[in-house]
């Protein structure tokens, strides 16, 4: 599948890159964004995928999260896709923030007039790596994921879903109870229908209640002045309890007053889930 360079800059030492393809799962062009850090020009090095969140492109993570310094020194590609397809032409789909483009939810969309090109799991599960994999000096067998509010919501579900594929997982503020929330409850209802059995599938809180083992170490960041949290979307207390009944571990970090949902607050503690996700990565 061919790829075309949309960007290429020099960071520490690295090169972030932004690439455009054409994308058979999505049916339109996407683009992701790619950090090849110095190791990666004399070896094959593991992968870290970050799923961003609601409105966001693959440019959020990349100018914004400061990750590169900490990826240049534990040697991890990290690879940033977009959260939706874009201009796909169906009707609604740019009519509100939450829902549509931008808000691809990471689920494989089974109603009209979504299901034809609205397939973010599958694309980020098997589409997006296989890519990567061809083109790049990854090795498949060391690969992780990580991602913020909708993208923390993906990245718990793609790693609850698929036990041993990914590493290691962790997330910032992430939506972890989409089935009882109004962000979830609009996204899986309009994507996947009105059964709400459906949207089990994709709702960690329900998923860790049947996951298969409690080799999966999770590392979760939320601000305690995130306005989502107190506005109840995010839900981090229902997932920790399902986590505590089943012996998985995670490690839940309330930060101080004065943290919120933004970028501010990933940046100052993005070092921290670099470290983490390195530790098994580089095992």
């Amino acid at each position: 599948m061919a790829l075309k360079q949309v960007s290429s800059n020099k960071c520490f030492e690295g090169f972030q890159k932004v690439f455009e393809h054409d994308s058979a799962e999505l049916k339109c062009k996407m683009k992701f964004g790619i950090y090849l850090p110095p190791k990666a020009e004399t070896g094959k090095c593991p992968v870290l995928y970050w799923l961003s969140g609601l409105t966001c492109t693959e440019q959020n993570f990349i100018t914004k999260a400061g990750f590169h310094r900490a990826a240049a020194e534990h040697g991890l590609i990290v690879v940033a896709p977009d959260t939706s397809p874009r201009g796909c032409s169906i009707e609604g789909e740019d009519e509100s923030w939450d829902f549509g483009t931008g808000a691809g939810f990471y689920v494989d969309a089974t109603e009209d007039p979504w299901k034809t090109n609205y397939r973010m799991y599958s694309y980020i599960k098997d589409e997006l790596p296989k890519l990567i994999n061809a083109n790049f000096p990854t090795d498949p067998e060391r690969m992780s994921i990580f991602g913020h509010s909708m993208g923390g919501h993906g990245a718990l579900i793609l790693a609850l879903k698929n036990p041993g594929k990914y590493k290691s997982v962790s997330a910032f503020a992430p939506i972890c109870n989409p089935i009882q929330c109004q962000w979830g409850k609009k996204a899986l209802g309009g994507y996947l229908g009105s059964d709400v059995s459906k949207w089990e599938a994709y709702d960690a809180t329900q998923l860790v209640k049947s996951y298969p083992d409690s080799h999966l170490d999770i590392l979760i960041d939320q601000g305690k002045d995130d306005q989502f949290l107190s506005a109840g979307q995010l839900l981090p207390d229902n997932f920790i309890a399902a986590c505590t009944e089943r012996k998985i571990p995670v490690v839940f970090r309330l930060q101080q007053a004065g943290y919120d949902h933004s970028y501010f607050f990933i940046a100052t503690f993005i070092n921290d889930h670099i470290k983490h996700h390195a530790k098994y990565l580089n095992a």
